[in-house]
């Protein structure tokens, strides 16, 4: 029997502020290279969706925001905001920092998850990170206090 590993994730304000601010930048190139009603219109677009997203992605506000990550040698499954869950292979492309964990999810869901310091505590954000890296929990996972 394969170790579970369960991260419950939380709103990450500092994420959704850098969403909003890098669509801004965007949008105010869009409107310095197109300007005009056009421009204008593509950047309050372009601005929009980065709100949508930081709404989405890191402020967990939509139904369809994954709540939590459950995570074993086999794959993973999420549980979305409205109480779906949905299992899913986990890609070989993950990005592991010490800011961030990536994880590219398969069939049914097909997205990316960008779980950030701030989402997770300290001990589920290194557990995170080592299975990202591995593949599987370590050992001395089951001996934390839970």
């Amino acid at each position: 029997m394969s170790a579970r590993l369960r991260l419950e994730l939380a709103p990450s304000a500092p994420l959704a502020a850098l969403i909003v601010l890098l669509h801004a930048a965007a949008a105010a190139c869009i409107v310095m290279v197109a300007p005009g009603i056009a421009g204008a219109l593509l950047a309050a677009a372009v601005f929009a969706l980065g709100v949508a997203s930081a709404w989405l992605r890191a402020l967990l506000g939509s139904p369809a925001s994954i709540r939590a990550i459950e995570l074993d040698e086999g794959g993973a499954s999420v549980e979305l905001r409205d109480g779906r869950r949905l299992a899913a292979a986990v890609g070989a492309r993950r990005y592991v920092s010490r800011l961030a964990v990536s994880l590219p999810l398969g069939a049914p869901v097909r997205r990316t998850v960008l779980v950030s310091r701030d989402m997770l505590s300290a001990d589920s954000f290194r557990l995170l990170r080592l299975w990202a890296l591995w593949g599987k929990l370590p050992v001395a996972a089951k001996q934390l206090p839970a």
